[in-house]
């Protein structure tokens, strides 16, 4: 199950997908406008968007070219609909070439910052409200040759002459770069704009998606169905098992797994939490020894993801079975983990796999309940609050499904866990102490497969590397590193080499996203 179509009665603008990663943020930046929005394929018939009823459609960008043979294009009846179409980067260009305008190869191409000036009355839909000369993000390397006959230019750029362009009579437009990304000055701007120009006057909230996500569960669960939830101790799972709860009451059982992989004190944390405070139906299962045997000598972190998935499905299956009947599984699988696993809509690139991502294995009898699937991790902490949430657990930082598994390169033992567990509790007290942590969107410590030389004591050590890794983000989607002062690297690396025995040398990771991700592995 995923956001609930089927019910929704909101005014919406339809995104195309064509397979830019940015795709997705589309979508993203017209939520925080309160507008909902919902991606489909480029391949969808021109009657099935029809039959939505969109107030609007976005052509987003993708990683083709128009002088590619095969170059995906949508149905040309779309551009028969009587909606304001708006055409971001491949979506412009494919705009154009549809109303006989002409795309080429630049001399030049754009990727990353860029100067627009905007040439159009400054009331201009699009524009409006828009400083003339603004900063964005390009990433192309077509550009359009020759405006469609009806258009006219609304800004350039240095390597583009025709950086936006209209046709205000038949509400269509096109940029050449990309309003969805944050690095787009007044980017949301614009997009509120087109959104005006499509008559959108915002009605979803985090309320109305309350209530029609607990009506599409209790339609998908049924009057009998039971649901049993894999319950990580995090925002994401905690958050889908009460809007699960929410819907069908006691028919709902939660499992936690402690699969040797948690952090320090986790699992009494966890118990706490949601049996005293939440009182939410829970399960606990001790299946460490499994995880750790099946991960023995494995180093490949595709691999290690793989197997943590299986051993999971397997232990869930097994307590699941040995509770009760159960039809239907729940999780608390977000956007941004599809996005990264695979191609969503359109022809995107599949970064690295998720435990939680892609479906169950046939054999099993479940049916997957995923509320959140459609949702960004800031949409989440709304949700939460929604629901009555307290804050100091809303902000919590992400943790990954796979757990301290994808921060330890190289093998997994018992001795190298508890090493990481002693390190990554001193940051995350400095990080607190420091004020730091809603700020940050992840801290945390990661152990490398590297020994080095020390002196400590006026001997000779021969211990490992630790990494620390802190980044800000919106969504997870793109990432930069923290700029933490020296002061408190100098802390925690003081805390770290003199507390936890075995470690004698830390490091501060300080690559963004792209081109790293957030974690290691």
């Amino acid at each position: 199950m995923t956001l609930p179509h089927g019910h929704v009665t909101h005014q919406t603008i339809l995104v195309l997908d064509f397979g830019s990663q940015y795709t997705q943020l589309i979508a993203r930046r017209l939520r925080e406008l309160s507008i909902y929005s919902e991606i489909v394929s480029f391949k969808t018939p021109a009657e099935e968007i029809a039959a939505k009823r969109p107030k609007g459609i976005i052509l987003s960008g993708g990683p083709a070219s128009l002088s590619e043979a095969g170059a995906p294009k949508c149905d040309p009846a779309v551009f028969d609909l009587d909606v304001p179409v708006l055409g971001i980067c491949y979506g412009m260009q494919l705009l154009t070439n549809h109303y006989g305008g002409l795309v080429g190869v630049a001399a030049e191409r754009e990727y990353g910052p860029a100067m627009v000036s905007v040439t159009a009355d400054g009331e201009q839909d699009l524009f409006n409200e828009i400083p003339r000369e603004l900063k964005v993000w390009a990433s192309h390397g077509d550009f359009v040759r020759e405006v469609p006959p009806g258009f006219e230019v609304l800004a350039t750029s240095p390597n583009a002459p025709v950086a936006a362009l209209a046709d205000t009579k038949r509400k269509r437009y096109g940029l050449l770069f990309h309003p969805e990304v944050v690095h787009t000055d007044h980017g949301a701007t614009i997009l509120k704009n087109f959104a005006g120009v499509c008559d959108c006057r915002g009605d979803w909230t985090m309320s109305s998606f309350v209530e029609e996500a607990t009506e599409k569960i209790r339609e998908t669960v049924g009057a009998e169905g039971r649901v049993v939830c894999g319950l990580s101790g995090g925002v994401d799972s905690t958050v889908a098992a009460l809007l699960i709860h929410r819907a069908i009451g006691d028919r709902l059982t939660c499992i936690f797994v402690d699969n040797g992989l948690l952090r320090l004190n986790e699992r009494q944390q966890v118990e706490e939490r949601f049996t005293t405070h939440m009182q939410l139906p829970v399960v606990y299962e001790d299946s460490s020894r499994e995880f750790l045997d099946g991960l023995a000598g494995v180093t490949d972190p595709e691999q290690k993801r793989k197997i943590i998935g299986k051993i999971f499905i397997e232990v869930f299956e097994k307590a699941a079975k040995r509770i009760d009947e159960f039809d239907f599984l729940a999780q608390g699988t977000l956007y941004p983990d599809v996005i990264e696993s695979v191609s969503v809509v359109g022809p995107s690139a599949a970064i690295k796999s998720h435990h939680n991502v892609g479906g169950l294995p046939e054999h099993l009898r479940f049916t997957l309940v995923e509320p959140l699937r459609e949702l960004f991790k800031d949409e989440v902490r709304l949700l939460g609050k929604e629901l009555g949430l307290e804050d100091e657990f809303v902000w919590r930082q992400p943790f990954p499904g796979p757990g301290l598994a994808v921060r330890i390169l190289g093998e997994i033992t018992v001795d190298r866990l508890n090493l990481l567990r002693q390190a990554d509790a001193i940051v995350g007290e400095e990080i607190k102490r420091a004020g730091l942590y809603r700020q940050i969107w992840q801290s945390f410590a990661v152990l490398l497969p590297v020994r080095s030389v020390g002196v400590m004591g006026d001997e000779r050590t021969y211990e490992y590397t630790l990494a620390i890794r802190a980044v800000e983000s919106r969504d997870g989607m793109t990432a930069d590193w923290a700029r933490l002062s020296h002061d408190l690297l100098a802390l925690l690396s003081n805390r770290i080499v003199n507390e936890v025995q075995g470690i004698n040398r830390v490091v501060y990771d300080i690559s963004s996203k792209p081109p790293s991700t957030i974690e290691w592995e």
